[in-house]
């Protein structure tokens, strides 16, 4: 038996395409201060360089919120990993501001274009929440790595966007393995709204101020600690490698806890432990202040944005409220380092942390409404695409009844049987009238 509707993809691409779209936010530490460090720009415009890189990642996530399924992950991916590969690749290799400026925009929107199908097909997965979790494994495992063998490299811009071109190209083998509707659901013609608006709008929304919260801070961080706490680069690097192997052991944890804690309690109280982290590392002022609070930071939040994936995936299982999710995400981490500096300027970098612990403390009350709804919604009604007609599906023609399904969310076919009537001729009638006459 046939059947048209494609499974959903395998997780191991997933995992590997969202650690390519990944890579670039979690290396911008060191891509904006080196930029600073090694080019005529001020740590302001070496900031403004980091944030057109993001938009461009956010860039990518609308425009193709509602594009993934008609056109099929593999192409898509593809092209966000070629466009990764050049941009960052002309980025690594000039020293001319005007080209670093584009190869920057042009990778970032190669890194959004990956990350947008990335999360589409997360969506599209029995347990979206644990996809995510193998993602931000690898992402963070990559991201530490790079962040021990950089210093040892040498000086220049250039190294950090050569890695993230490196990891670009090294993906490209697994989109072998994408193609087609990124999960079973309705007709890739014509996607309508994603359901369930209002729930989708405040995530995104709240996703938008909560991610840049945290960017904001982390585009600094690394001022943070050669300024503040006067660590030298190779120190910060330590530092930031054990943070992001702490987010390691954190989603490690999560992913054993499973659903067995909700999702509630992690967004909610994993945001509002954020903000905690946020106000710790920013009033640093040594060694040991700022490095516990980057690797408690880093322990919990890609724990809480795993969670915020999978609640995004509910919503809506095609994908496109997780894709118009981590286009916000995006927007605000592009943001981020903008609104950083402009806070440390005028605060100085505790004010800014209270200011940010507070941003964050604001959002998570919607953040856990939103998580506690989503959890009273039945699954079945979560996951199951809405038939027109309202009739329970058919078996495929020339099959038994049970022995396959119809595509999900594809029209119901009601065969309708003509309606014969037959008209009997003066010899048949008379003769039927007779017949009856006996009878009586």
């Amino acid at each position: 038996m046939s059947d048209n509707t494609s499974a959903p993809p395998a997780a191991w691409p997933l995992v590997a395409l969202f650690t390519a779209g990944y890579t670039a936010s979690y290396l911008l530490p060191t891509v904006v201060g080196r930029l600073d460090a090694h080019l005529p720009l001020s740590p302001a415009q070496a900031g403004l360089v980091g944030t057109a890189l993001l938009l461009g990642s956010a860039t990518a996530g609308f425009t193709l919120a509602s594009r993934i399924p008609r056109h099929g992950p593999r192409p898509l991916a593809r092209l966000g990993l070629l466009l990764a590969a050049l941009g960052y690749g002309t980025a690594a290799s000039t020293a001319l501001i005007p080209l670093v400026v584009a190869g920057v925009v042009v990778g970032g929107f190669g890194s959004g274009t990956a990350t947008a199908v990335a999360a589409a097909g997360i969506a599209g997965q029995r347990d979206p929440r644990r996809t995510s979790s193998l993602g931000l494994l690898s992402v963070s495992a990559t991201a530490g790595a790079l962040y021990l063998t950089l210093p040892r490299l040498g000086g220049g811009h250039g190294l950090p966007f050569a890695a993230i071109a490196l990891v670009a190209a090294l993906v490209w083998p697994a989109t072998g393995r994408l193609g087609g509707p990124t999960r079973p659901g309705p007709s890739v013609r014509g996607s309508g709204r994603p359901p369930h608006p209002r729930a989708g709008a405040v995530l995104t929304g709240c996703l938008l101020f909560w991610s840049l919260s945290q960017e904001a801070l982390w585009g600094v961080s690394g001022r943070i600690g050669a300024e503040q706490a006067g660590l030298p680069e190779a120190t910060l690097g330590v530092v930031f490698a054990m943070a992001l192997g702490a987010g390691l052991l954190g989603v490690t944890a999560a992913s054993a806890f499973g659903a067995g804690l909700g999702r509630a309690f992690p967004v909610g109280a994993g945001t509002a432990a954020i903000a905690g982290c946020i106000v710790l590392t920013s009033a640093a002022d040594g060694l040991a202040g700022f490095a516990t609070g980057e690797i408690l930071w880093n322990a919990v939040y890609p724990v809480v944005l795993s969670y915020v994936i999978g609640l995004a995936a509910t919503l809506d299982p095609r994908g496109r409220w997780a894709v118009l999710a981590g286009a916000a995400s995006s927007l605000g981490t592009a943001c981020g380092p903008v609104a950083g500096s402009l806070l440390a300027e005028a605060f100085g970098f505790p004010g800014m942390g209270l200011v940010l612990g507070a941003l964050l403390l604001a959002v998570a009350g919607p953040l856990t409404a939103v998580a506690l709804r989503a959890g009273a919604r039945p699954a079945a009604a979560a996951e199951e695409p809405v038939r027109r007609g309202g009739t329970a599906p058919a078996a495929h023609p020339g099959t038994g009844a049970g022995t396959g399904p119809e595509p999900a969310g594809a029209p119901v076919r009601v065969r309708r049987t003509p309606r014969r009537v037959l008209l009997l001729s003066p010899a048949a009638r008379r003769s039927r009238d007779r017949e009856r006459e006996r009878s009586g």
